[in-house]
């Protein structure tokens, strides 16, 4: 993919395991974010106001809540249909169309409980949006979480707003361009169990300047942040809260200078070079091939058939996220 594009993808520098993290030392960060606030996703707000009633993120609901936990995505694509015959033979999500007022709205579940959603947007000629799917991490009061995150350099795409079902949420862009939204989920945040293959395990930020961004979202989310081994000259900071690893930033690669900062979300697979082939032959595309990581596991990078991109990762059934002490 050619640097300067809006959602490039890489593979950050290895995931997290319990033992990776145990014997870093953790630092409280301070500071705001040095680099004006970019919007070079135009299309990644997702439904404004939303016409019509989403699923409750938990059914049953719950009384748990997670703070700085990545809780849901949603892909803004200009196909719908085709996304859903995508990701509907790839992972094999089941779907609920939805449309009122001309919004056309897809609930994607897996065995019944909803892992993302999608929204169809048609994308305006001569703009450098793409596809992309949008981060919603969890926050206990979504307007004090935009609130902080605007005094401490973000932009505001779209205000906090409730939405029937799901809670509250807003959107927003980091100092340095990343766009990622806050949701205060009105049914509880899911429990932290070992992802399914299919659904989501992962969140990474690209970004030109981890230790700033990651101060950034310190202060919005009070994650703890831990230092990994990374290549000379790059940056692996892993981002927790209650005791568990929700999220990593990583340094923009040294030979993509002019990537934009971004989220990169990761589906759990069993074999991801298995699944990477199964990606071309539905129509989308490999970004960054399978790779080993620290763990013997493989992840890669991908896209779909608009271009949307995500990440598959090998994660073994005998590790959680938990942070051992």
């Amino acid at each position: 993919m050619p640097d300067g594009q809006a959602h490039p993808a890489t593979i950050p520098q290895d995931r997290p395991g319990p033992r990776c993290v145990q014997n870093r030392r953790s630092r409280r960060l301070v500071g705001r974010g040095l680099l004006t606030a970019l919007l070079a996703v135009a299309g990644a707000a997702p439904v404004m106001a939303l016409p019509f009633q989403v699923p409750a993120l938990l059914d049953p609901p719950s009384q748990e809540h997670h703070v700085g936990k990545m809780v849901f995505v949603e892909l803004v694509t200009p196909d719908l249909a085709a996304a859903e015959t995508f990701y509907g033979g790839l992972f094999g999500w089941a779907f609920r169309n939805v449309q009122a007022d001309g919004t056309q709205y897809a609930d994607a579940s897996l065995d019944g409980q909803t892992v993302a959603g999608l929204v169809q947007r048609p994308i305006p000629p001569g703009t450098h949006a793409q596809p992309a799917w949008l981060s919603f991490f969890a926050a206990r009061d979504a307007d004090a979480a935009a609130k902080a995150a605007t005094l401490n350099g973000a932009t505001l795409l779209h205000p906090p707003h409730s939405v029937p079902n799901r809670g509250r949420e807003a959107v927003l862009a980091d100092p340095q361009g990343a766009v990622f939204a806050v949701l205060a989920s009105s049914s509880g945040d899911p429990p932290d169990l070992l992802a399914e293959p299919g659904d989501w395990i992962w969140s990474a930020l690209i970004t030109s300047n981890p230790d700033t961004d990651a101060a950034f979202y310190q202060i919005v989310f009070n994650y703890e942040v831990f230092d990994l081994p990374a290549e000379p000259g790059a940056q692996h900071l892993i981002l927790s809260t209650d005791d568990y690893a929700r999220a990593s930033a990583n340094t923009i690669p040294a030979n993509r200078p002019k990537m934009h900062p971004h989220w990169l979300n990761f589906v759990r697979v069993d074999d991801t070079v298995q699944m990477a082939a199964k990606v071309v032959a539905l129509g989308g595309r490999v970004l960054v091939e399978p790779r080993i990581d620290r763990h013997g596991g493989k992840v890669a990078v991908v896209a779909d058939p608009q271009g949307a991109p995500f990440g598959l990762m090998e994660w073994p059934d005998t590790e959680s996220k938990e942070n051992l002490k």
